[in-house]
């Protein structure tokens, strides 16, 4: 769903604290810092009947991802789930790690404050995604409670300049309208600062704010994808819209520069809809697409992060789902070497020095955070997460493939073999559904994945139309009425699997998240006969009920993408609820009881109408949990039962 990058198996929604005392085991750093070149090395697994490591072993592969780092280079924070869930952690001095949050739940989001001596830290109940505000000792993790009004998500933080106020957004006035709020930290008094007219309610965010500390630039969501700009003036309280009326564009990434007349950012409003850094002049609604040569204009960007002295800029390039970060000073378009790293780079920060901190990782190496000084070359990785005992060799890198659908489209997709695999050996295979629909399939670290391959799966990953990554054009190919043609493009991975000898009948399963789940329950409806297995996790079953049951917060942008209610007639005719009777492929639905995005009541119809027609259905339901299991207490049931229930239904034999 929109909002939250989400994947078949292990997702990170927004978490909620404890009071359990702060402090760090040996064992889970140990565990958290485990070189791997210090582990057992064994034999590549050649056996898939008895596998060595269990899914539990799988699930306990580590990772990190900066999430503050501060100007002056000294303080570096990142978030892992080492523990069991996502904490955030300080790395000291002497590059130990110093766990500074042990919420129940995990953490949501930090925001480091300009003196970097405080951050205000986001968590929330359970999956609920109701994201309260903490503010956090950044030496010490000690906590104090800004917020408690669960009925309210806050989120967007940014700082004051001064330190003494934060800027954020929140759903106060009404639970479904998000406006622009300022507290006073010392008070702990709040003020709207933005969304008093009828035009700017929904859903609206803060892009940057500017180096004087005067003003704001906010994005307003139009429809889930489009959305338009704004300047606050936060001294007069006025403010002036930047971009064009009705034009269909997504407006990301914006830094409005030390002059405050000019912006930087990303834009997919040119006539090809490929997204591409773009400038902006404020007065001006044009947007202006610098012809330099430096990033290939076949590939959409990703993002761009500017530095906070406004001196250097990150732009990273989406080249067929891998991240390619460029680097270059501002002022003289002068470029600067890249890190020599072959995988994909993101969450990248900035210090004084114009070095960076990022994420790095891989198909066949899990997330760690790097620095790289472009002027020294100097490369070193900060964090060494744990492959819980499990030898790197075994993991599978994947190979860019496409597939013809029904209409000639060409898909693309990442088709994965396990290791010793012989061509045109028909073996099970599992399509992926990635969530979103505006989401992308990407060549990263996936357990889930590479546990099936080390059980003898193969895994195809489709990007079928609605994907983003590939230009405007291609992400609006399944809006409202076409909705069906993305399921006919699924349809099309099968038969290219067939086609190809890499499997046959009885092999094939689809598993999918999210919106991936309603995929998973359009397939077994649609095509009855197709697949063998389907494993569905946090799933539309019924698009009515759905948006009428959804977070009144997200009811308006998920209409703009599937249909309006006022549409009963065709909700139904894409809903599968109502074809539950053409199910002859055994269905395991997994959901959390608490999701805002995909209320449980989803999972509950589907699992009732297969029940009543006598059909084949297990579930996995998590009292505490939401738009997908966070916690390793509860993803480690969710793979064990998703590789038996695999096991049970799709042959083997040849």
């Amino acid at each position: 769903m929109n909002g939250q990058t989400t994947s078949a198996k292990g997702r990170f929604p927004v978490k909620q604290p404890s009071h359990r005392p702060l402090v760090t085991t040996l064992a889970l750093l140990t565990a958290l810092f485990l070189s791997a070149s210090a582990q057992t090395q064994l034999q590549p697994f050649s056996n898939p009947e008895t596998p060595r490591y269990d899914a539990a072993t799988f699930v306990q592969i580590g990772s990190a991802s900066p999430i503050a780092y501060h100007w002056s280079g000294n303080g570096f924070y990142f978030v892992s789930s080492a523990s069991g869930a996502s904490q955030i952690y300080r790395l000291t001095a002497q590059g130990w790690p110093y766990q500074l949050t042990a919420f129940d739940d995990g953490v949501a989001f930090m925001s480091l404050s300009y003196g970097g001596d405080k951050a205000i830290v986001g968590t929330a109940i359970g999956g609920s995604e109701q994201a309260q505000l903490f503010l956090m000792d950044t030496e010490t993790g000690g906590l104090q409670q800004l917020t408690n009004t669960p009925a309210i998500q806050f989120g967007s933080v940014r700082w004051g300049r001064d330190d003494r106020s934060i800027f954020y957004r929140a759903n106060a006035d009404n639970r479904r309208d998000f406006f622009i709020y300022r507290m006073d930290l010392a008070s702990g008094a709040s003020e709207r600062v933005f969304g008093d007219t009828l035009a700017l309610r929904g859903s609206n965010d803060i892009e940057d704010l500017s180096q004087d500390g005067g003003k704001l630039v906010i994005t307003h969501y139009r429809t889930n994808v489009y959305n338009d700009l704004y300047l606050l003036d936060l001294t007069t309280g006025k403010y002036q819209k930047l971009t064009a009326d009705n034009v269909s564009a997504a407006y990301h990434g914006v830094t409005l520069m030390p002059d405050n007349r000019s912006l930087w950012l990303v834009c997919n409003g040119n006539t090809d809809g490929i997204a591409r850094l773009a400038k902006m002049k404020v007065g001006s609604t044009a947007v202006e697409y610098p012809p330099d040569g430096w990033i290939d204009p076949r590939w959409e960007i990703e993002g761009i992060w500017v530095s906070q002295d406004y001196r250097w800029m990150a732009v990273m390039g989406n080249e067929n789902g891998y991240y390619r970060l460029k680097l270059r000073e501002i002022e003289t378009a002068e470029e600067l070497p890249s890190p020599p790293l072959n995988g994909s780079i993101s969450s990248v920060m900035f210090d004084k020095s114009g070095s960076i901190v990022f994420r790095f990782d891989g198909p066949t190496r899990t997330g760690d955070v790097w620095r790289w000084n472009p002027v020294s070359r100097q490369l070193t990785q900060l964090t060494f997460s744990s492959y819980a005992g499990i030898d790197q060799t075994l993991f599978v890198e994947p190979e860019l493939i496409t597939y013809r659908s029904f209409d000639s489209l060409e898909i693309p997709a990442f088709q994965y073999v396990p290791r010793g695999y012989v061509k045109g050996t028909p073996i099970p295979f599992v399509i992926i559904a990635h969530g979103g629909p505006e989401g992308q399939s990407r060549p990263t670290f996936s357990r889930w994945t590479q546990m099936l391959l080390y059980n003898g799966y193969g895994v195809l990953a489709p990007n079928v139309r609605g994907s983003t990554g590939y230009g405007r054009q291609f992400e609006e190919m399944d809006n409202y009425k076409n909705r069906k043609k993305s399921l006919m493009d699924y349809k099309a991975a099968a038969e290219y699997l067939v086609a190809n000898g890499l499997t046959k009948s009885g092999m094939m399963a689809i598993d999918g998240g999210s919106y991936g789940g309603y995929v998973v329950y359009g397939m077994i409806t649609e095509y009855p006969d197709l697949l063998s297995a389907a494993m569905a996790s946090v799933g539309i079953a019924n698009f009515q009920t759905f948006l009428e049951n959804t977070a009144p917060y997200r009811r308006a942008l998920r209409e703009s993408e599937y249909g309006p209610l006022s549409d009963p007639e065709f909700l139904k005719e894409i809903s599968p609820i109502w074809k539950a009777d053409r199910i002859k492929t055994p269905l395991l639905v997994i959901h959390g009881a608490n999701d805002p995005r995909v209320p449980i009541g989803e999972a509950r119809q589907m699992i009732a109408a297969i029940q009543k027609n006598g059909g084949v259905v297990d579930s996995l339901i998590f009292a505490d949990e939401g738009h997908g299991a966070s916690k390793r207490s509860n993803q480690i049931p969710e793979f064990r039962k998703s590789l038996e229930f695999l096991n049970k239904y799709l042959h083997r034999s040849q």
